[in-house]
């Protein structure tokens, strides 16, 4: 790590991270002061990730096309620095949202603790292959804003009727696109980023014990989401096969006779 480069980098760092927190205080004691406070910090959370997913998205996209020469081992340019520095801030201040106010939930903590350390050393130990962590960074908040939206009205379903019509609306769309992207693209751009990097290609500029760990907690990563969409999958289902069959015992000969 290059002290010069890292010294240089901490004015980015501290304004976003210092974006990130007065964004959470604001929602925490200013938009959500009436939720509950078990509900409070994880809805404070959502803003925070509304603020960073999809601007994140269009940074990624706009400094993956400015570079001409990018593949996954070209230099990291100024401007995919700096999408990486803002996501590191994120992904900081998320890390003290839960080790706050969810110190146990090891999930979360595991996985924001493995994402900084893909994001860190693409940044600040190898300089290269900020291409291959954006898109994978891309295809990781290409649909937050749904699923942000989706758990705020998770989390008040059960008191707020339009949250209700919302998460009911919402759930066959975003577990789809969801299903989409972490089941199909985001494998199908591992498998490319790992044949690439296992063709010794990069060898020169970023050392195995780098990539491998990379594609390890992406690996993971997809994994996980892949078994968190399938049990919301299962839910939805039985939720829909429930409802059906109030609606038909309802109608049914027996049912007009338990009416009457």
């Amino acid at each position: 790590m290059e002290l010069p480069i890292l010294f240089s980098s901490i004015p980015n760092l501290l304004s976003f991270f210092i974006f990130f927190f007065v964004i959470y205080i604001i929602a925490y004691f200013l938009i959500f002061p009436s939720w509950k406070p078990n509900l409070r910090p994880e809805a404070s959370s959502c803003i925070i990730s509304f603020f960073h997913g999809t601007p994140a998205v269009v940074f990624a996209i706009t400094s993956l096309l400015s570079d001409p020469h990018r593949n996954f081992h070209s230099p990291n340019t100024h401007f995919q620095n700096m999408v990486l520095d803002y996501s590191i801030a994120y992904f900081l201040m998320d890390l003290a949202h839960y080790l706050v106010f969810y110190p146990s939930d090891v999930l979360f903590i595991g996985h924001h603790v493995a994402t900084l350390f893909v994001f860190v050393t693409c940044r600040y130990v190898v300089y290269h292959g900020a291409y291959a962590i954006l898109v994978l960074l891309i295809l990781a908040e290409v649909t937050s804003f749904v699923q942000n939206t989706w758990t705020l009205a998770n989390a008040r379903k059960g008191d707020v009727e339009f949250a209700a019509k919302v998460y009911a609306v919402l759930s066959p769309p975003f577990y789809g696109f969801y299903s989409l992207v972490r089941g199909i693209a985001g494998p199908y751009f591992v498998y490319r980023m790992l044949s690439y990097y296992v063709s010794g290609a990069a060898d020169s500029v970023i050392p195995r014990w780098v990539w491998i760990s990379w594609v390890f907690v992406v690996v993971t990563a997809i994994t996980v989401s892949i078994m968190w969409v399938s049990n919301l999958w299962v839910q939805l289902y039985r939720d829909m096969k429930r409802k059906f069959d109030k609606k038909v015992s309802f109608f049914s000969p027996s049912g007009s006779m338990k009416l009457g």
